[in-house]
């Protein structure tokens, strides 16, 4: 956990490289939650992210359709430039 601005931070990092997106996705999104669920019982004051790198943002993330299903979950995101 880390902390900024006096709010605890946790991040789950994404690289979304297997052979299908969407079942990445739902990975990540089942992960993510497992993640939260746990938060919520041991460090209920923490924030929890999904970090995804900007290229898989731009390729995929901004589809239409994974935007409908980021928003359902309000899942907030933090963009990873990797290529600096």
């Amino acid at each position: 956990m880390a902390e900024r601005n006096g709010q605890k931070l946790v991040v789950e990092v994404k690289s979304f490289i297997g052979a299908s997106k969407i079942q990445d996705l739902k990975e990540a999104l089942s992960q993510y939650d497992i993640c939260r669920y746990l938060l919520e019982k041991t460090a209920p004051e923490g924030k929890l992210y999904l970090a995804v790198s900007e290229v898989v943002y731009k390729n995929f993330f901004s589809q239409d359709v994974v935007q409908i299903v980021l928003n359902k979950h309000r899942l907030p995101l933090i963009l990873v430039d990797i290529e600096t």
